[in-house]
């Protein structure tokens, strides 16, 4: 069951700023009823006050925030290889394509009929081919581009400035100017203190798995991990990390785990992995 959603421009454009998150929260359990694989488009409205077409998000993963989370309680994750955002500049209004769709859109302006739980609509296979054929043509957003969160990771822990801005260069196009000069002063500013608070607080264990590389090795092995990730508009905060082993941490990069925060959790393509331990609180952004 493919779905359609209204993506409020300034929330739209925010996410692109500080770094494409490819997920979506709603407060509407709807979101949660789309089948894995299935596409969740997404419209905005432009500054200038048109409707285009935003996004395509091929779900690969849906997890929950807290209760109470400003964002709603349900977020799906789109599958970064299969996902598409949208450069919105340009195109024409698909206000009359919308109102075509099975959906009941008839208020005079068009994000009107879609206001809280409303946002996010069930669509029917026809109106999904409608809007595949609709995309074709559209050109991607370049401001979309992920950056290998591993390697910013180890850029802005060792690296400094100078490396983040290589890696940057060598990405380009595609970083918002509002995340390229996030990224360049949180190289600056990144505080190690973070990591060994973690390393204290557990002991140099990983929260996934409990390996104490400090009993057995007398060294400090287990990383910090960024929950929401840095290149997606994370903060460098202890709320936002967990300490986890190395294998554990290329999975979760690799793979694209996501964090659910109904049973804390990291969400791999085959099986769920709790924290094991758990001694300082984490918050969603």
């Amino acid at each position: 069951m493919p779905l359609l959603y209204h993506w409020v421009g300034k929330n739209y454009r925010r996410d692109l700023d500080s770094g494409a998150g490819y997920h979506l929260n709603q407060s509407n359990p709807l979101l949660h009823e789309i089948d894995y694989g299935d596409s969740l488009w997404a419209f905005t409205r432009t500054s200038a006050g048109s409707y285009v077409l935003a996004t395509e998000l091929v779900v690969r993963a849906k997890t929950r925030n807290p209760l109470g989370y400003r964002y709603g309680t349900y977020r799906l994750w789109g599958d970064l290889k299969r996902s598409r955002y949208f450069h919105t500049e340009g195109q024409p209004d698909i206000s009359e394509l919308i109102r075509r769709l099975s959906i009941k859109a008839r208020a005079s302006v068009l994000g009107s009929s879609f206001q809280g739980h409303a946002a996010v609509r069930r669509l029917n296979q026809t109106d999904h081919q409608v809007l595949v054929k609709y995309a074709r043509h559209l050109s991607p957003e370049p401001r979309a581009r992920l950056l290998p969160e591993d390697e910013l990771e180890a850029r802005i822990l060792l690296g400094g400035p100078e490396a983040v801005s290589s890696l940057i260069t060598a990405e380009a196009p595609g970083i918002a100017d509002e995340r390229r000069r996030y990224l360049l002063e949180q190289a600056q500013r990144r505080n190690p203190k973070h990591v060994m608070s973690l390393r204290k607080l557990y002991g140099g264990m990983c929260q996934l798995c409990g390996w104490n590389p400090k009993s057995r090795y007398r060294r400090d092995l287990c990383e910090a991990h960024h929950v929401h990730w840095l290149s997606r508009g994370g903060d460098d905060e202890l709320h936002n990390m967990v300490l986890i082993c190395p294998n554990h941490h290329r999975a979760v990069h690799q793979t694209d785990a996501p964090f659910d925060w109904a049973d804390a959790s990291f969400v791999f393509p085959r099986k769920r992995e709790p924290l094991q331990i758990s001694r300082h609180e984490l918050q969603p952004q």
